[in-house]
């Protein structure tokens, strides 16, 4: 589904990707690990298209999307959360979701039609999957930090995507917030099917629900494979994971 070949990022002279190579199959749960300047989150702007790679190509669904803007990313099926919330904290919980249906649908042009009464069930079943119905009329700026990460993920189920990018999703929760975000990806996953990339730097999430593991250090792809193997490899545990040298 996901194909980065040989990605490179500089900035001012700083290279913060450094020939990134990653690949992830239909219905695989991928985690990107790396201590903080690694590039992970500056790759998932590359996939994203918030940022524009030097060179390199990035394949997804077979055709290149390097350099492409975010919305038509988006619409070709690819969604994503970010490391710092990014929601519409004076609107509603349903609000917020509803949005993201309705742009998907291709329905916020019509200025005479009233929205309230749009994409209802649509909206009311995402929250529901996520476990956000009975928060449906709250304002999101009410929100526990936990149920903010909660509904960012919504927001991009709402673009109905087939691979799925998460930020830290679990960056800033407590534990008990922590282990409904591990339970809410395998759900996502199993359930309805979606491929799933993240980054993380909790070790234990990332352990118990990826399937493949790529590890980045100094910008560069240094290991990919099973956990086993990326647990197993000397290098992988001397540097990220506290192992013996």
């Amino acid at each position: 589904m996901l194909r980065v070949e040989g990605v490179h990022k500089a900035f001012d002279g700083f290279m913060a990707v450094y020939g990134a190579n990653l690949h992830v199959e239909r219905g695989d749960v991928v985690a990107v690990i790396g201590p903080n300047g690694a590039g992970k989150t500056t790759l998932f702007h590359l996939i994203g298209g918030q940022l524009r790679p030097d060179s390199g190509a990035i394949l997804f669904k077979g055709k290149n999307i390097a350099g492409l803007p975010p919305y038509k990313i988006c619409h070709m099926g690819l969604g994503r959360s970010f490391q710092i919330v990014n929601i519409f904290s004076r609107l509603t919980v349903f609000e917020n979701v509803q949005v993201a249906v309705l742009s998907h649908q291709k329905k916020i042009l019509n200025l005479f039609q009233p929205a309230r009464g749009l994409a209802v069930e649509k909206t009311e079943a995402i929250l529901g999957s996520v476990g956000l119905l009975d928060k449906a009329g709250r304002t999101c700026g009410l929100l526990s930090h936990g149920d903010q990460k909660v509904l960012e993920m919504a927001l991009a189920l709402g673009t109905e995507p087939e691979l799925l990018i998460l930020d830290e999703p679990t960056a800033g929760m407590s534990p008990e917030e922590t282990a409904v975000t591990i339970r809410l990806i395998q759900k996502l996953s199993r359930e309805l099917g979606l491929t799933i990339l993240f980054c993380e730097h909790d070790m234990e999430l990332v352990f118990s629900i990826a399937n493949k593991i790529m590890v980045m250090q100094a910008g560069e792809s240094i290991v990919e494979g099973p956990p086993e193997e990326v647990r197993n490899n000397a290098r992988v545990q001397q540097a990220y994971l506290g192992g013996n040298e």
